[in-house]
């Protein structure tokens, strides 16, 4: 995604009041297209993938209120992980769930 569509994708998770978590993860680790390695029966925890978690950079960006300050940080985790996919996520806090994802 370019800058500016990033830009639009946080300010509508701004306008719903959710939370901004940027997220990375290496390539082997990134997709899950089965269970994984966990061993796991899939039969009886059909929700449960391996890779689904990737790591948070820096904390929640509670408060944000600019899709520029997502941004900066979006091009700092790519600087400091350049061979990482990055995500964004939005967190809703009084559901307590993710609501959004790119």
């Amino acid at each position: 995604l370019s800058a500016n569509e990033i830009a639009k994708q946080v300010q509508y998770m701004l306008n719903n009041g959710w939370t901004p978590c940027i997220e990375f993860e290496d390539a082997a680790h990134a997709y899950a297209d089965g269970h994984g390695w966990s061993g796991l029966d899939s039969s009886i925890t059909a929700g449960y993938y391996d890779n689904r978690y990737w790591v948070m950079w820096k904390l929640p960006m509670y408060g944000c209120v600019n899709p520029e300050e997502v941004l900066q940080e979006v091009r700092a985790c790519t600087k400091a992980f350049p061979y990482c996919y990055v995500r964004v996520c939005g967190f809703d806090n009084i559901k307590q769930v993710q609501c959004s994802s790119f």
